[in-house]
């Protein structure tokens, strides 16, 4: 009877304590969604531009509270084994927004320190090391610096939780776990960067500089097979990361677009004009067919980006870079080779789009037509760039291309000072250095005449 009485009793204690850790997961998962709630909103009202972080804060928020609720809740384990920064960083690496993955680590650390029983400790330190971690992998470039960014972080998790708490011999066992509590978070991190980046569609800057090795077999393909198509993208890359610099966009993620976006080019290099040596192929076909030709590139290289695995926001550029832009030379030729009873509609000679959507994406537009008109100039002057560069801008505006994108008209005005800039720096007028026709050069010896002539060449190509 006794021991019956007992057994009830611990049993009653048991549930008791599972009651209060279910209400307390509750109440917090209920604060949890009302701060979800109020940043979805600041997102919707104040920051159209970062809708996609909806999902990403409700998936994030729930697991990493979920989660920490029945490890600190049931008392089993030790919270310094909860990744505080993991959260932060994929965060910052996913978006590069700072203020995103400071919301998110001042969430997280309020959910948890209150899971905890309102421990002002646990709080304090998990705000620490979210936001340290955040502003240590912003713009991260390399995955060494998330590493770095672990055991900057791991140690002064560590040091916050010996002024917090007073250092104390007993609670070696806890320093020891908040000190590679930041490094494992980093390593994690680096595990599943790829996973994240598919399911939200996006590339880190880490990826796009692996993208950015010349070795890459795409690039290492328009070397060889489109010469000119690739010394166009390198130039168009460089517009673009500059341009993208003065207006506050993505400049790494432009210039990567940018290197990609004619790789459809490849498989008929010939029949693009940075390619051609002498004749054109187009004489020898009509003006639709040649239409289908040019056009068709951004079809062709998406299906290429696509085998290569390319992320959905890269592959963006090549569906983009033309927007619904006319195919004008060859629509042209179609109106001075149209017959009576023939009609040419504009619309058939325009690109499917869609348009750009970015800001990125609209630079890389307008530098791909900047550069390819720039380039054409028989005697380019510094008047003359400024003229196509404003012109080619003007028009890409009037024919609506840029509807889609965030660029406003002072976005555009630094922009082309930009393009004037660089393109004025890579086609100005060379001096043309008169050929030395003296006599004496006759007389003079040969290791000295092929010394005269060896300066001569550098002088002549500067």
């Amino acid at each position: 009877m006794t021991n019956l009485k007992i057994s009830d009793k611990l049993n009653f204690i048991f549930w008791s304590a599972v009651a209060i850790g279910i209400s307390t997961i509750f109440q917090v998962n209920i604060a949890v969604t009302l701060f979800l709630i109020f940043l979805c909103a600041y997102l919707k009202f104040m920051r159209p531009d970062l809708k996609k972080f909806n999902l990403l804060n409700l998936i994030f928020l729930f697991v990493i509270v979920f989660a920490a609720s029945f490890v600190i809740v049931r008392k089993q384990i030790s919270p310094y084994y909860i990744p505080f920064a993991l959260i932060p960083m994929i965060a910052t690496l996913l978006f590069n927004k700072l203020e995103i993955s400071i919301l998110l680590s001042l969430a997280c650390a309020v959910a948890l320190g209150s899971i905890a029983g309102n421990s002002f400790i646990l709080t304090i330190i998990f705000l620490i090391s979210g936001s340290l971690s955040s502003m240590l992998v912003l713009d991260a470039r390399k995955r060494s610096t998330i590493i770095r960014a672990g055991i900057i972080v791991s140690a002064v998790q560590a040091l916050a939780l010996m002024l917090l708490e007073s250092f104390k011999f007993s609670m070696l066992n806890q320093y020891f776990i908040i000190l590679i509590n930041g490094f494992v978070s980093s390593l994690v991190v680096l595990g599943v960067l790829p996973i994240f980046e598919h399911l939200f569609k996006t590339v880190t800057n880490v990826s796009l500089l692996e993208l950015a090795d010349f070795n890459h077999p795409l690039l290492q393909r328009m070397i060889l097979e489109a010469p000119g198509t690739y010394h166009h993208s390198l130039i168009v890359g460089n517009l673009s990361e500059s341009a993208c610099k003065a207006v506050g966009a993505n400049a790494l993620l432009a210039r990567i677009g940018a290197y990609y976006h004619d790789i459809g080019k490849i498989e008929k290099a010939e029949y693009f004009s940075e390619n051609q040596q002498e004749l054109s192929k187009h004489d020898a076909l009509s003006p639709m067919m040649s239409k289908m030709i040019i056009i068709n590139h951004v079809k062709d290289g998406a299906e290429l980006a696509k085998k290569y695995r390319f992320s959905p926001v890269l592959i963006d550029f090549i569906l983009q870079h033309h927007g619904s832009s006319l195919v004008y030379y060859f629509y042209r030729r179609a109106l001075e080779n149209l017959e009576d009873d023939q009609k040419v509609l504009e619309e058939g000679f325009r690109y499917p789009g869609p348009k750009p959507s970015t800001k990125e994406t609209a630079v890389v537009l307008l530098a791909d037509s900047v550069e390819a008109a720039t380039r054409a100039l028989k005697e380019p002057s510094p008047a003359k760039i400024q003229e196509v560069v404003y012109k080619i801008i003007n028009n890409k505006f009037i024919d609506r291309q840029l509807d889609e994108c965030d660029l406003t008209l002072k976005d555009l005005e630094k922009i082309s000072e930009v393009f004037v800039r660089i393109l004025g720096g890579i086609y100005h007028s060379r001096v043309t250095y008169p050929e030395n026709t003296s006599s004496e050069n006759h007389h003079k010896k040969p290791a000295k005449e092929d010394s005269h002539q060896s300066e001569k060449d550098q002088r002549s190509n500067p």
